[in-house]
């Protein structure tokens, strides 16, 4: 603007010193020459009040923002337009040198936000974030432990569905394909429905503590019986066994702790370890039949038993991976049972070596779903039992040992968040072996009571 009002000075000057002829013959043209100058410099001047008007609003609304600035914000004038003097000289530049076309662009402005902070995870999310990874198909190992302070209520129902059918031949061979003997279809069925009640709590940042309750309905059936016209008398010789149990089943204690707190693309790893306690009903101390099948079924396992295990949990957003590695140490004991034609003096169920791996993929802060796949060698069962002789004695004791078993499972999950402080996950198993069970379905629901600090 300066530059302008400097050309109008100028060409007044002209005009005073011109004699008065000149004058009188150039003063329309001058004159005319004034007036565009003024014109240009009153637009000019619009244009400098709307966009300083335009740059306020801008400042305003960057500061009623809570999201911090990722980069310059550039302020530029539209052509034609020469910067403000403030702005010319903070920069050095020159406010014009008289020429009326001359364009000078303002310089980059740029507005400063507050800097971005890290984000770092320990135990569980930092505080203002109350969305913790949660792994609907992964039970005690879900998520990262718990915030030091916290407490967190979980009920839980699940169902499972095993069928079991066997052909099992008592006889002898005469030659191939032909049998001599007695053809057994041995069909077992098992549905078990158990509604748990658990709390968790951070004792730590680290270290998580928990305990879970178990109350069980369990239903059992089978059926021994000869194919028909193998036996003299089939209907005799059929057995028909269908018991039923319920109360409360074994308890489980838990201790988790963190070892990797999952920042910087590396995992959380998180080391769990879960004792078994038997408080359910012991399946050796049942009474039995004189045949040796239970009057009820047992809502235990009746053993001791001690699972370390280690999760990874690597988020990627919006895919969470996961895997587990475990061993299960169960512990033997002598049962002293006696049935009609044996004594089971000790019992010692087979360890097992247990892995799972998936993955969580999320579809929006709410929801997410898992899938994944569960492995358990299970090591046969050593048992020690003592036979009668034709004599009426006992032989002396005799060691078997069971086969090993193969379970895999299918798994599926789907979490659900409903609240900041609840949350609903459930979760499919389906037998992916022959030892493994057919269906399990859970249902579990963990509450935050308390969110600790």
């Amino acid at each position: 603007m300066k530059s302008w009002m400097a050309a109008g000075t100028a060409t007044l000057a002209i005009v005073a010193a011109m004699p008065a002829d000149a004058q009188r013959t150039r003063r329309p043209a001058l004159q005319s020459q004034l007036d565009r100058a003024m014109t240009l410099i009153q637009a000019q001047q619009q244009q400098l009040e709307s966009q300083a008007a335009e740059i306020d609003a801008l400042k305003k609304r960057l500061d009623s923002t809570e999201a911090a600035a990722t980069g310059p914000l550039p302020v530029i004038a539209p052509q034609g337009t020469p910067p403000r003097p403030a702005i010319a000289a903070a920069q050095g530049a020159a406010p014009g040198n008289g020429d009326p076309g001359a364009v000078l662009q303002p310089p980059v402005q740029t507005v400063a936000g507050p800097a971005p902070q890290p984000l770092e995870r320990v135990g569980a999310a930092p505080e203002g974030e109350d969305r913790p990874i949660q792994l609907a198909v992964l039970e005690n190992q879900a998520s990262v432990v718990t915030r030091r302070g916290a407490l967190t209520a979980e009920f839980q129902a699940d169902y499972a569905r095993a069928d079991r059918s066997r052909a099992v031949f008592r006889g002898i061979e005469l030659v191939e394909a032909v049998l001599v003997g007695v053809f057994d279809i041995n069909e077992s069925r098992q549905d078990v429905i158990t509604t748990s009640a658990a709390l968790r709590y951070g004792a730590t940042r680290r270290l998580e503590l928990g305990v879970r309750v178990p109350f069980v309905h369990r239903s059992d059936a089978s059926i021994v019986a000869p194919i028909a016209g193998s036996s003299n008398n089939d209907a005799a010789a059929t057995i028909d066994n269908s018991v039923k149990g319920t109360g409360i089943g074994d308890v489980e204690i838990t201790a988790r702790y963190q070892l990797l707190d999952g920042g910087n693309g590396s995992p959380f790893v998180i080391a769990n370890l879960q004792g078994v306690i038997p408080t359910g009903s012991d399946p050796f101390s049942i009474p039995r039949t004189d045949l040796g099948s239970l009057t009820r079924a047992a809502t235990g396992a009746g053993f001791w038993g001690i699972s370390p295990s280690v999760t990874a949990i690597l988020p990627t957003d919006p895919v969470v991976l996961f895997g587990t590695l475990g061993y299960t140490f169960n512990l033997g004991k002598s049962v002293d049972t006696r049935f009609p034609s044996v004594i089971i003096n000790y019992v010692d169920p087979g360890d097992a070596i247990s892995g799972s791996a998936g993955v969580g993929i999320s579809f929006n802060d709410r929801t997410t779903i898992n899938l994944g796949y569960a492995h358990s060698w299970a090591f046969g069962t050593k048992t020690r039992t003592m036979l009668p002789t034709p004599t009426g004695s006992w032989s002396g004791m005799r060691e078997t040992v069971s086969r090993d078993l193969q379970i895999g499972r299918l798994l599926f999950g789907v979490t659900y968040r409903m609240t900041d402080r609840a949350s609903l996950n459930w979760s499919v198993e389906v037998g992916a072996t022959e030892d493994a069970t057919d269906l399990r379905t859970v249902l579990r629901i963990p509450v935050v009571l308390l969110t600790g600090g």
